[in-house]
């Protein structure tokens, strides 16, 4: 997929909506050679995703040996509303916590105190963290009335064939 192509799909206005969500759904493949899936937390730069894990976490020994990901981001609706995302983690290990760490957070419902008292706990249990980059090389937008999956486009142009 080229980039201005990647760029058209996140252009859109339903992307945008989505890709301002908290939660994503990072796909990778564990160092044993099998598919994981795990919602974790993100935040949408204008350009990349980023996340942002602890560093110790299991994920990061398979991201380092197999970068490749997928990304689902949706709606909890029907039909349902769905950002496809490829491409390649770069990970990036910080001091402190991370700015998007903070900000990844800044949607959900907390009080003023809240927040000031989960920050200190952040601050106080994390000394550093990973973020971890994706640029998408690949993307689709699925909303059900303007896009479709592949596989049931086929399945209405067929219809439409017989007739």
């Amino acid at each position: 997929m080229q980039p201005t192509e990647i760029a058209e799909v996140l252009a859109k206005p339903l992307s945008r909506e989505l890709l301002a969500r908290d939660l994503t759904r990072l796909a990778y493949v564990a160092q044993d050679g099998t598919p994981r899936s795990i919602p974790i937390a993100f935040t949408w730069n204008g350009s990349q995703i980023v996340l942002c894990t602890t560093k110790n976490a299991p994920k990061l020994p398979s991201l380092r040996a197999n970068p490749a990901v997928a990304l689902t981001i949706d709606t909890e609706v029907h039909p349902p509303k769905i950002l496809l995302l490829r491409g390649h983690a770069e990970l990036d290990v910080v001091d402190g916590i991370p700015q998007e760490y903070l900000q990844l957070n800044g949607s959900y419902e907390m009080s003023p105190e809240q927040r000031v008292e989960w920050e200190r706990e952040v601050r106080s249990l994390y000394d550093g963290m990973v973020r971890i980059v994706i640029t998408p090389t690949w993307a689709k937008l699925i909303d059900f009335e303007e896009t479709l999956p592949s596989a049931v486009e086929e399945l209405v142009k067929q219809r439409a064939g017989r007739g």
